[in-house]
């Protein structure tokens, strides 16, 4: 069945159990933050050949990956969720499995997170766009910026680099169809196509915030774009530098092992791995990576200087310069 055998109105009737009760029919929906919190807004547009397709990506996975990343940029001021709105534009023909795989894989992200689908948007278009908008609440005390690092940081990461940009790769380069891959290989195939917004680690940096001898400030924003992406923009918006160790860089076994020539790359400038990179005082730091587990780490620190520079000390301590221009641009 096509999207034109339903309708508007079938569509709508098909997508309705897919959404929170009491949030829809309405022009708009009303969202209530907790008492003291603002409200955080993010939108996030996948479009159909530019950010997914039927080869690398199902509809299921399209479902999770556009709410995984608006998601992730919650996490990434510090907020929790408090709901999502959904506009799609659809070919009328596209199959309705399609669409109904679609929603079931935003579902399933949303309950992981607890949060649902208060609302959206349907009209014909000529390609496929998911567009999300995401809803957030924090409280003002506990917003993480991009422009707050201070000299002397610890930078952290919350998670492995690199293993989303190595899954996609994987999959484009494979025969149609191809399903044997080594373990290796499928985790970092599942890594791309089911991504993990760490919205975890809030509830961490809140137990750390409340047994701190004195407040703290937390800088940051996610990897979406990639590490060095999110590294450079965070020392710019600062008015700060940055020096780096390879060594530290968490870099996955599976990454090295199936890409060893290009996990470095991969690691810096793949993108898409929805991991957040923060800065804020190195003891805090210390205690963050132990709570989070063996994939965060400290991988440098924050310092006087206008220059990011990441010291090979695997190679004989070369520096690199690290750029946005090498990641992912989206135009």
């Amino acid at each position: 069945m096509l999207i034109s055998d339903l309708g508007e109105r079938g569509l709508l009737q098909l997508i309705a159990p897919y959404c929170l009760p009491k949030t829809i029919g309405d022009d708009g929906a009303i969202v209530h933050p907790p008492a003291g919190c603002e409200l955080v807004v993010t939108t996030d547009v996948l479009v159909d050949g530019v950010h997914f397709s039927d080869r690398t990506t199902t509809a299921f996975d399209v479902g999770w990956r556009s709410v995984a990343a608006n998601l992730s940029d919650l996490a990434a001021m510090g907020a929790t969720p408090l709901g999502i709105t959904v506009g799609l534009s659809l070919p009328p023909i596209l199959h309705v499995i399609w669409l109904e795989q679609l929603y079931a894989g935003m579902q399933a992200c949303l309950e992981r997170y607890g949060t649902g689908i208060i609302g959206g948007d349907l009209t014909r278009s000529s390609v496929t766009t998911v567009a999300i908008t995401a809803l957030g609440a924090v409280q003002p005390d506990r917003i993480i910026a991009r422009s707050t690092a201070q000299i002397g940081d610890a930078i952290v990461v919350t998670g492995y680099h690199g293993d989303s940009h190595a899954g996609l790769q994987l999959l484009l380069d494979a025969k149609v169809g191809q399903t044997d891959f080594t373990a290796q290989q499928q985790a970092l195939i599942t890594t791309h196509q089911r991504p993990q917004p760490r919205l975890d680690v809030l509830p961490i940096i809140d137990r750390l915030r409340a047994n701190a001898s004195q407040p703290f400030m937390i800088s940051g924003m996610d990897s979406s774009d990639g590490l060095a992406d999110a590294i450079v923009q965070i020392c710019q918006a600062s008015g700060v530098g940055a020096v780096l160790n390879r060594s530290t860089l968490p870099i996955s076994p599976a990454l090295s092992q199936v890409f060893p020539e290009t996990s470095l790359d991969s690691a810096l400038y793949g993108g898409e791995d929805f991991e957040l990179v923060l800065s804020m005082p190195e003891p805090v730091a210390l205690e963050l990576v132990k709570n989070i587990g063996k994939s965060a780490a400290i991988i440098g620190q924050v310092v006087r200087s206008s220059d990011i520079v990441l010291i090979d000390d695997l190679a004989g301590g070369a520096t690199i310069c690290l750029n946005r221009q090498s990641g992912f641009q989206h135009f």
